[in-house]
């Protein structure tokens, strides 16, 4: 039963909400970028693509620590560091 109340936080917390919005929109750019290479016949757009894909994945995984994160930090008796 804690943990429903600790989900319950975490869902009106402005800070999570925007973590996941921004996740959302990282995924999205992903998916286009990968459109992009796959759909692309120019060769310049497909490597801009592939550049933009490497960069979207750094930010994507960046953001994904982040959610774990705060998600860690909400549980009962977390550690802090």
């Amino acid at each position: 039963m804690g943990g429903d109340s600790v989900d319950t936080a975490m869902e009106t917390d402005p800070g999570w909400l925007a973590l996941h919005a921004e996740r959302e929109a990282v995924e999205r750019a992903l998916a286009l970028a990968q459109a992009r290479q796959k759909f692309s016949s120019d060769p310049d757009t497909a490597a801009a693509a592939r550049r933009d894909e490497a960069d979207l994945l750094i930010n994507l995984d960046r953001v994904l620590t982040l959610i774990r994160a705060a998600e860690y930090r909400r549980r009962p008796g977390a550690r802090r560091w």
